[in-house]
């Protein structure tokens, strides 16, 4: 088999959606605000974006990234450990660490990164690392990165976590990786009872928030701070790409190990810095975040109204209230059609297709910001309406 005879599948695959916009692969024109965009020239509602607070757009963001941009230019063209740590990544670090109340942070190039980096920085061969079975691929990834032997323990299932950490020999050596907010179903993380099967069986775990950070908890430190569980956990690990409007990742920890992985984390060593205008924004980005929680307050308005707006016109929806409210479809076929029809209409969705899924539960995963207004989500589930009983996902007379 040839290198390139692998990809044949995923060229059958593209070819037999037989439809004008491939999915994973839409084209957005010109950004409008943080809720509309334009694709081929159409005026689109996002409603499958991570922009969870609108920030991409805030002045006073644009005016911080502006400023660093003119002050620092476009690039550090190094890594951290070479050329590229400039003050205002250490500031970012400290900002960090205030915030959570930790002596230690460290901020990465992307959020992917983040993960990537922690997990094969603190684990190696002879060590165990176990994730739930529905963790993010970086996740994944950074465990086997780091060689070490990896078991996955059923989604939000502390007592399979408990069965599995009470085989580990030394528990010392063992990292757990849960998540906040899981990405595709919208399911909040069982933390309080995972976090004691830790403790219990003496594992150290690990926190990721990429889509809760902001979103939950009194100060918007994420699951961990919601659920009261953030002076038990190791390590929390965020990303600069949802709530804060840029691209990068942060980890916070109370171990003095976290700042050796400055060292330690190849990932991180390797690759180059964040640039100064993306540091910046996201600096001003945690600044608005932290003291306007107005913000989260119509966030969380805006998730009501679509989720009773979704359910009184028939969908089935997932079950926890998060910003994702991801829609079952059935088949693929049907979810590639649905996804069309509504793109085609004029609101952008995400789709969830095999192997992230079974082959009849796909989704069409839809995402809700602080910047839509209640006219845009009302416009969106009449799309959503018409859409789904052309298709028949929802009962015609509904």
């Amino acid at each position: 088999m040839s290198l390139f005879d692998k990809l044949r599948p995923i060229a059958e695959r593209l070819d037999a959606f037989a439809v004008d916009h491939v999915p994973f692969d839409t084209v957005i024109d010109r950004i409008l605000s943080p809720t509309e965009v334009v694709i081929n020239g159409h005026r689109t509602l996002m409603c499958g974006s991570n922009n969870y607070f609108g920030l991409s757009f805030h002045p006073d963001v644009i005016a911080a990234a502006q400023a660093a941009v003119a002050q620092q230019g476009a690039g550090t063209t190094g890594s951290r450990a070479a050329n590229g740590t400039y003050a205002a990544h250490r500031q970012l670090e400290r900002a960090f660490a205030r915030a959570y109340g930790m002596p230690h942070a460290m901020v990465f190039s992307t959020g992917y990164q983040a993960n990537l980096g922690l997990i094969s920085g603190l684990c190696q061969a002879g060590d165990t690392v176990m994730v739930d079975l529905e963790s993010h691929a970086s996740i994944y990834d950074g465990a086997r990165l780091s060689g070490a032997q990896i078991f996955a323990f059923r989604h939000n299932g502390p007592a399979d976590l408990a069965r599995k950490l009470s085989r580990v020999e030394d528990p010392s050596n063992c990292l757990v990786v849960v998540e906040g907010l899981y990405s595709i179903s919208g399911d909040v993380g069982a933390l309080r009872d995972i976090a004691a099967a830790c403790r219990e069986a003496g594992a150290f775990l690990m926190v990721d928030e990429a889509h809760s950070f902001g979103v939950y908890g009194e100060q918007g430190l994420g699951c961990v701070e919601e659920q009261g569980v953030l002076d038990t956990v190791d390590f929390v690990v965020g990303t600069f790409s949802k709530a804060l409007a840029g691209i990068g990742g942060f980890a916070v920890s109370r171990h003095d190990a976290l700042r050796l992985l400055h060292f330690a984390s190849r990932p991180y060593v390797f690759t180059a810095s964040g640039s100064p205008a993306n540091i910046a924004g996201v600096e001003k980005a945690l600044e608005i975040l932290l003291a306007d929680r107005t913000l989260k307050d119509r966030l969380w308005a805006n998730v009501r109204q679509v989720r009773a707006g979704l359910t009184r016109l028939g969908f089935t929806i997932g079950r926890t209230e998060s910003p994702i409210v991801p829609i079952e479809i059935g088949t693929a076929d049907r979810a590639v059609a649905a996804w069309a029809a509504l793109l085609d209409a004029g609101v952008y969705a995400n789709i969830v297709l095999p192997p992230a899924c079974r082959p009849d539960a796909c989704l069409l995963r839809t995402s809700y910001s602080a910047a839509h207004t209640p006219e845009q989500i009302d416009e969106a589930l009449a799309v959503f309406e018409r859409v789904g009983r052309e298709l028949q996902i929802i009962d015609a007379a509904a």
